[in-house]
């Protein structure tokens, strides 16, 4: 934990003149401060989505009434089978539509798909203006908020368009889990979990002892949970802003994930459940490469399960899940590449031979 900001957890992310803070707490849309020293402008812009704009829109606009002259609301449709095209063009049509200049604030208001596409707005729009994280799940307070990735999804591949572009600033107010369908939470846990397999062994012995608290929306428990996964990416992102390196073991359980993703169609496995059934993929092709014991992967399968998350993938055939990883942003000229799982909290980048990665989804996948 780096600081408090009025009673709350603040994670900061140190990236030179692009550093921004992570608030962590309950109560933030409603206070004020959470939105103080953000830039002027003559208009800002809420982006949210049918699920979440009925719930929390109007009191992130009391939260920021007086500051703006002009505030606008945009309403995209729900789910990553909107992280398209359309939904990118109807923020640039409201944009254009009002006279929103390049000093004006977008804030990304909902999970990893609003804050995705808004992000990826902001990136865009006149050559870049200034947007706030405002993460109301669980995956996109642990991860998708934090970092500065944003994108669409392409039929031949998710995130394929986007770019790096940092927020101002996160807030994350724990009290938007409470309205989260269980399902959310638990696609929320699988990043959380990757966390304490790449980076923090100890995490992940607490996850194993509290996952049912987690489940249950402890309020103690979701609080450290949040806040430690927000350190292990500030950490990472704050040493490899864009992905030279480091920064690819963030994706541990994403390569098969983004397949299951791609294959059955978005929207058909939450992106959280897909990693989930990911990471347990991953985790088997690090021991049959030789870096870990089959007890560790036992050891993380049943967490995942635990979690609530599928540990069976879908059917695919191990020929179209090859050609979907294939086109994975990790890959090099055709070459697939894995993180996996180096030795408890330590993971790396891998190549694999496609016999190998065959035979794991033949193994998981029934």
């Amino acid at each position: 934990m780096d600081e408090t900001v009025g009673g709350h957890a603040a994670v900061a992310i140190d990236l030179g003149e692009r550093s921004y803070d992570i608030l962590i707490g309950r109560g933030l849309l409603d206070e004020g401060q959470s939105f103080d020293g953000l830039p002027a402008a003559a208009c800002a812009v809420i982006v949210s989505d049918s699920n979440v704009a009925p719930l929390y829109a109007q009191r992130v606009a009391s939260a920021l009434a007086g500051r703006y002259p002009r505030l606008l609301q945009i309403e995209l449709p729900a789910g990553e089978a909107h992280k398209d095209w359309a939904a990118l063009n109807k923020i640039f049509d409201a944009l254009l539509a009002a006279g929103c200049d390049r000093k004006s604030v977008l804030f990304a208001l909902g999970g990893g798909v609003v804050g995705d596409i808004a992000g990826f707005a902001a990136a865009c729009y006149m050559r870049g203006v200034p947007f706030v994280q405002v993460p109301t799940t669980l995956l996109a307070q642990v991860d998708s908020s934090v970092g500065g990735k944003t994108a669409i999804n392409h039929p031949l591949g998710k995130n394929m368009i986007g770019a790096f572009y940092q927020p101002l600033r996160v807030v994350a107010d724990l009290a938007t889990l409470d309205t989260l369908p269980p399902r959310e939470v638990s696609a929320g846990l699988a990043e959380v979990i990757k966390y304490g397999a790449i980076a923090d062994d100890a995490f992940l012995g607490w996850l194993e002892a509290h996952v049912a608290a987690l489940l249950a929306r402890d309020a103690a428990a979701l609080a450290f949970a949040v806040r430690r996964s927000c350190e292990i990416k500030a950490s990472v992102v704050g040493q490899d802003e864009r992905e030279g390196g480091l920064r690819a073991i963030l994706n541990f359980g994403h390569t098969f994930g983004h397949a299951i993703e791609s294959g059955l169609g978005y929207g058909e496995w939450l992106h959280g459940e897909a990693v989930g059934c990911g990471m347990v993929m991953a985790a088997d092709l690090s021991a049959r490469l030789g870096l870990i014991d089959a007890a560790y992967v036992q050891r993380l399968t049943r967490l995942v399960a635990r979690a609530g998350l599928p540990v069976v993938g879908p059917v695919l055939g191990p020929e179209r899940y090859l050609e979907l990883m294939r086109v994975d942003k990790k890959a090099e000229g055709g070459t697939i590449r894995f993180v996996v799982i180096e030795a408890p909290g330590r993971a790396a980048v891998r190549e694999a031979p496609d016999e190998l990665v065959a035979a794991v989804i033949d193994a998981h996948c029934a």
